[in-house]
């Protein structure tokens, strides 16, 4: 049994980070990519220095989990980005980004970093968490229907060139569901 640590990157956390942010993202989307939109958006979302700018923009909170010494997962959550218009509740919060590297997916690591990125956003005001999955990630989407969420419209995210349809699913937020550490 893994020993999961969840907490709020920090700067030193850049550099593992970066690498883990790419690597989680080729890992789901290469396959079902061209090779010119995949660099590209590798090339505007991740390295070294924008995950650092990233933990340190106060608008994100930035939450990893950590497995035997190593970054195993990551979310990204926000509360001060617009919500497209199918998201009807006055105080959404986003979760921007949400990945488990592959070897310690089926562990329950996702479900302890769900539970963060909600307790922030929590923390943060929200009463809905929101997110966009890609319509052609069953895995995550059955995965976002486990912990509760409901799809509730859509909204296009652009990879490099080619815009893709992503499902916008929410879940209430309720004092309740909130489990803190």
């Amino acid at each position: 049994m893994y020993s999961n640590i969840i907490r709020r990157a920090t700067l030193s956390d850049a550099q593992e980070l970066a690498a883990l942010a790419e690597r989680t993202f080729r890992e789901t989307y290469s396959a079902t990519n061209s090779p010119e939109d995949m660099e590209q958006h590798c090339r505007r979302s991740f390295g070294e220095a924008i995950q650092a700018a990233e933990i340190e923009n106060r608008n994100i909170i930035t939450l990893v989990a950590e497995c035997q010494g190593r970054l195993a997962a990551y979310a990204q959550v926000r509360t001060s980005v617009k919500a497209p218009g199918c998201v009807t509740e006055n105080k959404p919060g986003e979760i921007q980004r949400f990945y488990v590297a592959g070897e310690y997916q089926g562990r329950g690591v996702a479900q302890e970093l769900m539970s963060a990125a909600i307790a922030a956003l929590y923390e943060q005001g929200a009463e809905v968490a929101w997110l966009g999955v890609w319509e052609r990630n069953p895995k995550a989407i059955a995965f976002y229907r486990k912990m509760g969420f409901e799809a509730v419209g859509e909204h296009i995210f652009r990879l490099g060139s080619d815009p893709q349809r992503d499902v916008v699913m929410c879940l209430p937020i309720q004092a309740s569901d909130v489990i803190r550490a």
